[in-house]
């Protein structure tokens, strides 16, 4: 079963912390922004599932942080 594509967690605060070297609007890595494009849906998703839990630690959450997920991060079947 194909999965819809995961959008990207960007929220046009583009803007690297020096400190903590994360974006200060979505809180991914650079590395994390810069696979964004290629990486598959597994990978999106623990990305996302990564930002949500820097999200907490910040104390910076939204009501969707706290609904359970429908997807699980699976690894996609080799070709």
């Amino acid at each position: 079963m194909d999965l819809p594509e995961i959008p990207s967690p960007c929220v046009a605060v583009c803007e690297l912390d020096p400190v903590s070297r994360l974006c200060r609007g979505c809180l991914r890595t650079p590395r994390e922004i810069a696979r964004w494009p290629y990486a598959d849906n597994a990978e999106k998703l623990a990305i996302v599932q990564e930002l949500r839990a820097r999200r907490r630690a910040r104390g910076r959450t939204s009501p969707a942080d706290s609904r359970p997920r429908r997807r699980e991060a699976k690894p996609e079947p080799q070709t």
